[in-house]
């Protein structure tokens, strides 16, 4: 067992009575923040109609949320070092309820701009809860079974996700077709009118989420976890004792890039799957919900990590089958048509399901004093869920398509690959 960089401090109770509540805890923080994250692909298609987008305006949807993760990654790393982890992540949650709050005028309005306002302060305060809560699963046990307890926490943000897909679809678009057939047939101000209705759909739903937001701080505020702090002294030789700056350390770098890429395709294969549905053969109400099976791909990934992880398989080998997959499922979305296209996207996420555990612990591993500072530059590079679908919008408007730009996916999967290989291991100390 390698000597971890952190641990769980607290005086008055048992570590192990500690890191059962902590993971319970943070288990249910997963579970709740998921039906934020995972919503965007609802409000895409609903955005779309309701604001009037084109297929490049309308992934700005996911470029306000994820971009704030690279704006607020090294302020939440200075929160962190004042607060603690535990206060860390009550902060997030009330950043994230104000966020859900700006849904209320940006729906009365009919403000676009507004609404990314909205979701940007909802990264912010996701970044801060992310930034606290993936180094305190990746520390608060051994590192070789990291990636099992982070498939833990991935199940209960996905179930949470799938959940709140179904609900919030079926408040938004509960009448698609005939709401879509009944628009299209107005003009002027009465078609303004129905707009602004149809944008007020989300006032509800959002007031409801922030409530929630607001009850888990005040539980994470009084469950009193155990704090996570550095090791004071350790005899293994770590990558922090051996540079002055952190960019000196090349399996870190690579890392950042790696996560960025693989944030990249996981969201681009889920928030744009709506929309690809429509052309693609399916019915828009239907094609609406397809990001949950993606969902359901990405859980089942994560039960056969929980299984196969670390007994089994090693994090790295399951990082190397699962950039395969997702460069070959690429490439059969690419070559197919219609809902075998569709199918493979959705395979895609099965891909995705061990990338995050896989890289995340490789990239930290050994950081040393590094390693709160690693977590934030790990967590900026979350923004690649903000830059791939622009960029795949962008060119769904130049190609005049929504299948041929998903090409972009393929050297993000062989660029995993090599990290899995290879680049995991560049300036990792060896002892």
């Amino acid at each position: 067992m390698s000597t971890n960089t952190a641990t769980l401090q607290s005086p008055s109770v048992p570590a192990a009575k500690n890191n059962t509540r902590a993971m319970t805890v943070i288990g249910t923080l997963f579970f709740l923040f998921g039906f934020v994250t995972w919503l965007n692909s609802v409000l895409i298609p609903f955005l779309k109609q309701a604001c009037e987008l084109s297929d490049f305006q309308v992934y700005f949807v996911t470029f306000a949320f994820y971009i704030s993760y690279f704006i607020m990654a090294i302020p939440s790393s200075a929160i962190l070092r004042k607060v603690g982890f535990a206060n860390g992540m009550s902060v997030g949650l009330l950043t994230m309820a104000v966020g859900s709050l700006i849904f209320i005028p940006a729906a009365q309005a009919r403000s676009f701009p507004l609404f990314l306002v909205g979701l940007f302060v909802q990264g912010a305060g996701m970044t801060l809860l992310q930034a606290a809560s993936n180094p305190y699963v990746t520390i608060i046990g051994p590192i070789e079974s990291a990636a099992q307890r982070m498939s833990i926490m991935g199940i209960c943000n996905k179930v949470a996700a799938m959940i709140g897909i179904l609900l919030l679809g079926v408040l938004l678009f509960s009448d698609t077709t005939e709401l879509s057939a009944k628009i299209e047939t107005l003009q002027g101000a009465e078609k303004e009118a129905e707009l602004t209705l149809l944008a007020g759909r989300v006032i509800t739903p959002y007031i409801i989420m922030a409530i929630v937001l607001v009850g888990l701080a005040l539980m994470v505020r009084k469950a009193n976890l155990p704090e996570v702090k550095p090791e004071e002294e350790s005899t293994e030789e770590t990558a922090g004792s051996q540079h002055t700056s952190i960019f000196g350390i090349p399996y870190l770098m690579l890392g950042i890039l790696c996560l960025f890429l693989y944030v990249g395709v996981e969201v681009l294969a889920i928030d744009s799957l709506a929309l690809y549905g429509e052309v693609s053969g399916f019915e828009k109400n239907v094609a609406l919900h397809l990001s949950i099976y993606s969902l359901v791909s990405l859980t089942i990934g994560y039960l056969l990590g929980i299984v196969l992880v670390p007994k089994y398989l090693s994090q790295r080998s399951a990082l190397i089958i699962c950039s395969i997959m997702g460069a070959l499922f690429t490439a059969g979305a690419l070559l197919t048509t219609g809902k075998t296209s569709v199918i493979f996207i959705i395979l895609l996420s099965f891909a995705h399901s061990l990338m995050w555990p896989g890289i995340w612990p490789l990239a930290i591993n050994k950081l040393g004093k590094f390693t709160k500072l690693g977590s934030a530059f790990l967590i900026m590079a979350i923004a690649g869920g903000a830059t791939l679908p622009l960029v795949y919008g962008a060119l769904c408007v130049e190609w005049n398509s929504r299948q041929t730009p998903y090409i972009i996916m393929i050297p993000c999967y062989l660029y995993i690959l090599y990290y899995a290989a290879a680049g995991y291991k560049k300036g990792l100390p060896t002892n």
